[in-house]
């Protein structure tokens, strides 16, 4: 018979070394990825759209001091490739209408103060209040004190629909005098209303806004029985309206050479706020606050340079953008670069700032991450080692020592099959040597159990045939024996 050819055991592969798992890294920069993909989607969702280049604003009449001021403002963000639409209007409460009428597409226009009931005023926020609307009351016959005085007169307080109207009424009200009573409160503004008072089809005139310019209330000033009403109650009106200023006409206002008025007059005024959507984009907001500053920032005879535009809040709330503004000026970003290149980059930021914030610490726990990833792929088996060690040191069968090494050979196969980068190759032979050594127990612990089990039965011979008698336990003191008994010592 033919000796049984047992079959060679395939030769066991050595890990694969590489110079970066890629799966490692994958699975550690994975997560890092993923907060980041949702950070931008957090900020592209956060993020404002980029400016509107068409506006529309709602100014006053055709040829109005607001329609003037709206065609200026059309000029200057021309500059910045920003189309400024401008509607004419009735004045300031049709302004506010469509301000408040989402489906009228005005972004923004301007409201005099005083004008606005409190439910008009959702959705919409200031960016400061541009001009005084200075109100002058003029009258025929002797010295008027108060207002109350033009009881059952013949008075125009202002067009339908204007702001000098609103305010006439409010004033009127206070002193006692209401639509459907004794005084005739008539519909007349501007120049009809002076014409109307110089010819005397009517008593007292409230004159505002245009009306009240400084060449039309010097030519009234120096009308024959026409006088100029003085506040003297001016701070009780301001105090009783917080949207009214005091005001003083100066003396020479009219006329330096006559010195006309020969006396400071005293007026109140509403402001005229720039009012807008609170949808409107911040970049918008700051472009419309240095146009008003352009406009608006000259000095006249009511006010000084540089007075408006002002965050005056007095019938709507001052927008945060602009409260910014006012604050601390216009963005870097718009004071360095163009505005369309600006309101990219500061877009851009928006994404850029969140990405920087999260990655830059992220990214130095990869390389951490990346190792912990590749090492616990050596250091899981040393648990399966000291298990086997401990099984190795224990009392066991011929089966169990034989269970053991093929659980030893299996993580031993499994271990050089590992894919290992280059930089960790010393922990993989360390993990090796490590096998090694336990294979050398389990062999050591064999051998032991082979020689205990052989000395076992020479003992048990030797002491079947050993010698009783007190000779031989004599020569068994001093070493001798039946057989060396006669021997020569060395």
């Amino acid at each position: 018979m033919k000796p049984a050819t047992g079959r060679k055991r395939p030769p066991r592969l050595v890990a694969r070394f590489v110079a970066i798992s890629w799966r490692d890294l994958a699975v550690s920069f994975g997560p890092i990825l993923l907060i980041a993909a949702a950070a931008i989607w957090v900020a592209v969702r956060l993020i404002q759209p980029a400016p509107p280049s068409t506006l529309t604003i709602s100014a006053g009449p055709q040829g109005s001091t607001f329609w003037n001021a709206a065609q200026k403002y059309k000029a200057i963000l021309a500059r910045n490739r920003i189309t400024l639409n401008v509607l004419t209007s009735e004045g300031s409460l049709q302004n506010l209408q469509r301000l408040s009428d989402p489906k009228s597409n005005v972004d923004v226009g301007f409201v005099q103060d005083g004008v606005a009931p409190g439910s008009a005023r959702d959705g919409l926020m200031s960016l400061g209040s541009v001009a005084y609307v200075p109100l002058a009351i003029f009258y025929h016959g002797p010295t008027v004190a108060r207002l109350s005085e033009f009881k059952g007169q013949r008075v125009a307080v202002g067009a339908e629909g204007s702001g000098t109207r609103e305010l006439a009424l409010a004033l009127l009200k206070a002193n006692g005098i209401e639509p459907g009573g004794p005084t005739k409160l008539l519909p007349l503004s501007g120049e009809d209303a002076a014409q109307a008072l110089v010819s005397g089809k009517i008593d007292a005139a409230f004159l505002a806004g245009d009306s009240a310019q400084p060449a039309v209330m010097g030519k009234l000033y120096r009308t024959p029985n026409v006088q100029f009403y003085d506040f003297f109650q001016a701070d009780a009106y301001t105090r009783r309206f917080p949207y009214l200023t005091q005001l003083e006409m100066p003396m020479g206002a009219f006329d330096l050479g006559k010195n006309l008025p020969s006396v400071p007059i005293h007026m109140v005024a509403p402001t005229a706020e720039l009012v807008a959507r609170d949808s409107l984009h911040p970049a918008l907001s700051d472009l419309l606050i240095e146009a008003a500053r352009e406009v608006h920032g000259k000095a006249t005879i009511m006010q000084r340079a540089g007075e408006f535009p002002a965050p005056l809040a007095h019938d709507f709330p001052i927008s945060d953008d602009a409260a910014r503004y006012y604050k601390s000026g216009k963005g870097f970003l718009y004071r360095m670069l163009p505005f369309w290149l600006a309101s990219l980059a500061d877009r851009l930021l928006v994404v850029v700032v969140p990405l920087i914030v999260l990655l830059v610490p992220a990214l130095r726990l990869v390389p951490s991450l990346y190792a912990w990833r590749v090492k616990s792929r050596i250091y899981r088996w040393y648990g399966a080692l000291i298990a086997i060690e401990r099984s190795a040191l224990s009392e066991h069968s011929a089966a169990e020592r034989a269970s053991l090494i093929e659980r030893l050979d299996a993580i031993e196969e499994s271990v050089n099959g590992l894919k290992m980068p280059l930089a960790y190759a010393d922990q993989f032979y360390v993990l090796r040597e490590h096998i090694g050594f336990v294979r050398r127990r389990l062999r050591q612990a064999r051998e032991a159990y082979a020689d205990g089990s052989d000395g076992d039965s020479e003992a048990e011979s030797d002491e079947a045939g050993a010698d009783p008698t007190p000779a031989a336990n004599e020569a068994a003191e001093i070493g001798e024996t039946p057989h060396n008994r006669g021997a020569k010592p060395f």
